[in-house]
C-alpha cells in the first residue's frame, strides 16, 4: 500500500488517563491536530487522517483498520501487551507498531508475588470462614511451608525473572519454561513440568494463539491438588469456565486474577461465584510513577516516528 507523504492528525483511542498533556505537547510542538477518539467507531473514522496511532486496552487495531491507514507513520501501543493489534495486517500495509515494554515490571512483578503468597498461605479462606461465622477447620494443612514451595513460573521475560528472584530470595524452590528465552538463575522445566509440578504457578507470557487456554481443564486436572495459579498476564490464558469449576470443586486450591478474557468481568460470569480468589481489576501495573512514565515513553516512541527515528521496541518486521 502507498502511503500519502502529507501530514496527518495524532490520533488517539479511547482511554482512561487522567490527562493527555504530554500528548497534546507533542502535537502543538509539531502542528499536528490530536483527535482522541471516544468509542471504536470514532477511532475508525479517522484512520485515513492518522499520521500516528496511540492505542489504548481500549481500542483495537484489526485488518479493517489497518486498511484505512493512508499516511501512517507508526502505531504506538501504551504498555507491553499487543493481543489487540493485528500485527501481521500490520506488516501487510508496512507500519510498524512499537510497543512500551518496562515502564511497570517491578509493579506487575510485586503484584503477582503478593498474588501468590496470598493464595499459598491460604488467606482467602481463612477470611472466608470468619465472615461465615466459622473457624479455622483444616484451613492450611494442605499447604507447603515456604521453604518447601514449589514455585513454577511460565515466561521469563522482565516480570516473569523478576518473579522468580524475589520468590528465590524469600525462601521457595524455583523452576521455569521459557522456550524463547535463555536463563541460568533458576532451574529451567517443561512447560508440563512447571504446570504439574508446582504448588503456585505465576503466568507471564503474551496472549497468542499458541498460549490462548494455556490453562485448559485437561491442564487444571493434572495440576497438584493444592497449586493455585496466578495471572497478571493476559485473560485469555486461562480457560476461565473450566477454572470456576476446578475453584468450586476443589480440585484446584485457588486463583490470583489480575486479568481477564473480557473486561470488566461481566455479571454473573462464574469466576464471581468461586471459592479461594484474589481478584483485581486489570491494576497490577499501578504506582505512583508507572502511568507519567507509560505516557512519556509513547510520547517518545511517536515524536521518533514523527521526525523519521529509529523506534525501538517493534513487533512488526523491519518496514
Amino acid at each position: 500500500m502507498t502511503m500519502s507523504n502529507e501530514a496527518g492528525i495524532i490520533l488517539v483511542a479511547p482511554h482512561r488517563f487522567p490527562n493527555l498533556n504530554r500528548e497534546r505537547a507533542l502535537a502543538e510542538r509539531f502542528g499536528r491536530e490530536i483527535v482522541v477518539a471516544a468509542d471504536q467507531a470514532a477511532f475508525r473514522s479517522r484512520m485515513a487522517e492518522a499520521e500516528i496511532v496511540m492505542v489504548t486496552p481500549y481500542a483495537k487495531m484489526t485488518v479493517e483498520e489497518f486498511g484505512m491507514l493512508r499516511r501512517c507513520k507508526a502505531v504506538v501501543r501504551y504498555g507491553v501487551g499487543y493481543d489487540n493489534i493485528d500485527v501481521a495486517a500490520a506488516n501487510n500495509v508496512g507500519v510498524p507498531v512499537t510497543i512500551v515494554p518496562d515502564t511497570a515490571s517491578e509493579e506487575v512483578a510485586s503484584h503477582a508475588l503478593a498474588m501468590g503468597l496470598n493464595l499459598a498461605r491460604r488467606i482467602p479462606q481463612g477470611q472466608a470462614a470468619i465472615l461465615a461465622g466459622e473457624w479455622a477447620g483444616v484451613i492450611g494443612l494442605d499447604t507447603p511451608k515456604l521453604s518447601n514451595l514449589q514455585v513454577g513460573v511460565v515466561g521469563m521475560g522482565r516480570i516473569g525473572r523478576l518473579v522468580a528472584k524475589w520468590w528465590g530470595a524469600i525462601g521457595a524452590s524455583v523452576h521455569a519454561f521459557d522456550p524463547m528465552s535463555t536463563f541460568s538463575d533458576v532451574p529451567a522445566a517443561t512447560l508440563k513440568q512447571v504446570l504439574e509440578e508446582s504448588d503456585v504457578v505465576s503466568l507471564h507470557v503474551p496472549l497468542s494463539e499458541e498460549t490462548r487456554h494455556l490453562i485448559s481443564a485437561e491442564v487444571l486436572k493434572r495440576m497438584r491438588r493444592n497449586a493455585v495459579i496466578i495471572n497478571v498476564s493476559r485473560g485469555g490464558l486461562i480457560d476461565e469456565e473450566a477454572l470456576a469449576a476446578a475453584l468450586c470443586a476443589g480440585t484446584i486450591a485457588g486463583a490470583g486474577l489480575d486479568t481477564f478474557a473480557q473486561e470488566p468481568l461481566p455479571a454473573g460470569h462464574p469466576l464471581r461465584d468461586a471459592p479461594n480468589t484474589v481478584f483485581t481489576p486489570h491494576v497490577a501495573w499501578r504506582s505512583t510513577t508507572s502511568l507519567d512514565a507509560l505516557q512519556e515513553q509513547a510520547v517518545e516512541r511517536a515524536r521518533r516516528a514523527l521526525q523519521g527515528e529509529a523506534l525501538p521496541d517493534l513487533v512488526t518486521r523491519n518496514v
